[in-house]
């Protein structure tokens, strides 16, 4: 038996007790936005700490970031081996609204092939999946691989603190690959490889005219609203093709490339299953790429909340002083969220009317993320997961933004895999997350391969 199937082998005759330990994690009410549950995420913290010496991983400790700390952990006594980081995170989202919960939040419970709780699939679970497979080689046999942990505790809130945090541990966390759980799968069917994230760039754009409301009889028709204002600008930020008009916006875009052309073509994100996934009656962007395209590989302009006049019940007829529009941009390599802001202010100042007077602020801004496909740890994953399901894993670039993997290879040079065994429908942020407990078990499979595949 080769020592792969071995510690297989035993991960399957302890997932009774892996589940059990993933309860106990589960119960830790680590809601790290909420600053009267910080006793709770410092237990997480904790827990984390003491799993991680209990497996065997050595030099553990808890490192402060000004905000919840950072769990580490090393085994490095293979020399000339590659080194792998294991990202994770032990905060979680708040329950709210509680009364749509069937059981209680905080107290796992299994339904068929389900596990319920807050932090089952985001990502308590995946984090456990990764120490099982750990837990399973270090039992068995030798190591294959050097390893380094950081689990966060402020994934859930944008990692508020891990810029200042890993440019002072940049060598701490030098590593040859990142293994980061923190993404999903399409389908419990489909292992699914995720090499890129898109950026973001957030702002307000405020306008204002009169010094106060006005009367919109006395002085409609000779004030300029700014909310019209703000509407027609922001209508003009794209054409008929939905191409974005900010001048220069797509100067930097990088070009998609055949290979990605080829990887995303094989997704089964068609233009009938987003028209079912969103209700929409007809889809909308640029008609030269994929909706699969546009939502990994091309930028965005967004607007995401408007506000100005009158919105309570009822009439009242005011022409309204200011109105304010937030905005977000999802970038994607080699844009800067720096460039961009200057590109929105061009914008406005060549057709912003004289009428008015606007302002754009920044609120906050997030670097995108890609990975080469191509190299060793994508590939070790990739065969690992082709041994486990069977077939070869679906790649795709992720539309959304995880701020971590971009400091990650940014700051330390170093690229991420995120895989994981989240599915589209595990109510990840809302009432009921649940994870799929036959796709846990694979995945534990997978990540052990993908030690022995990574030597």
């Amino acid at each position: 038996m080769s020592d792969a199937n071995k510690a297989i082998e035993y991960a399957h005759k302890n997932h009774g007790r892996f589940t059990k330990e993933l309860s106990e994690f589960l119960k830790i009410e680590s809601i790290s936005t909420d600053d009267a549950y910080k006793p709770e995420v410092e237990k997480a913290a904790n827990w984390a700490a003491d799993h991680l010496r209990g497996i065997g991983i050595e030099n553990v400790k808890l490192l402060p970031t000004g905000g919840h700390p950072v769990v580490y952990g090393d085994w490095l006594k293979k020399p000339g081996a590659p080194t792998v980081l294991i990202y994770g995170h032990y905060d979680v989202q708040p329950v709210d609204p509680i009364e749509l919960w069937e059981s209680s939040p905080f107290e796992a419970v299994v339904k068929g092939d389900y596990l319920f709780a807050r932090g089952s699939s985001d990502m308590k679970g995946q984090v456990m999946a990764t120490l099982n497979a750990v837990e399973s080689i270090m039992r068995t046999g030798d190591f294959p691989v050097n390893l380094k942990f950081l689990l966060e505790g402020e994934e859930e809130i944008g990692s508020l603190n891990m810029g200042g945090f890993l440019p002072k541990h940049k060598d701490l966390f030098k590593a040859d690959f990142c293994l980061n759980p923190d993404a999903g799968a399409i389908s419990a069917d489909e292992p699914t490889i995720t090499f890129g994230l898109r950026g973001l760039a957030y702002f307000e754009v405020h306008v204002s005219g009169p010094a106060r409301d006005l009367h919109s009889g006395l002085f409609g028709g000779t004030v300029h609203n700014p909310a019209q204002a703000l509407a027609e600008l922001i209508a003009g930020m794209h054409d008929s093709n939905g191409t974005i008009t900010l001048p220069g916006f797509y100067d930097s875009v990088r070009p998609v490339t055949d290979q990605e052309r080829e990887a995303t073509a094989k997704l089964p994100t068609t233009p009938e299953s987003y028209l079912e996934q969103t209700g929409v009656p007809a889809l909308w962007g640029e008609k030269e790429y994929t909706p699969a395209l546009r939502t990994g590989s091309r930028p965005t302009l967004e607007v995401n909340g408007l506000l100005s006049g009158w919105t309570g019940p009822g009439s009242k007829t005011v022409l309204p002083a200011r109105a304010m529009a937030k905005i977000s941009c999802r970038l994607v390599p080699d844009q800067d969220p720096a460039v961009v802001q200057k590109q929105l202010i061009q914008y406005l100042e060549e057709h912003a009317p004289k009428t008015i007077i606007w302002e754009v602020k920044p609120l906050h801004d997030s670097p995108w993320a890609i990975t080469d496909i191509n190299t060793n740890g994508v590939r070790a994953m990739a065969a690992a997961m082709e041994t486990v399901w069977g077939r070869k894993p679906l790649y795709r670039r992720e539309g959304g933004s995880i701020g971590v993997v971009a400091m990650l290879q940014n700051i330390c040079g170093v690229e991420s895999g995120l895989v994981g065994g989240g599915l589209p429908d595990d109510n990840i942020h809302s009432p009921n997350e649940r994870m799929h407990l036959p796709t846990w078990h694979k995945n534990m499979d997978a990540f052990i391969h993908f030690f022995f595949n990574m030597k």
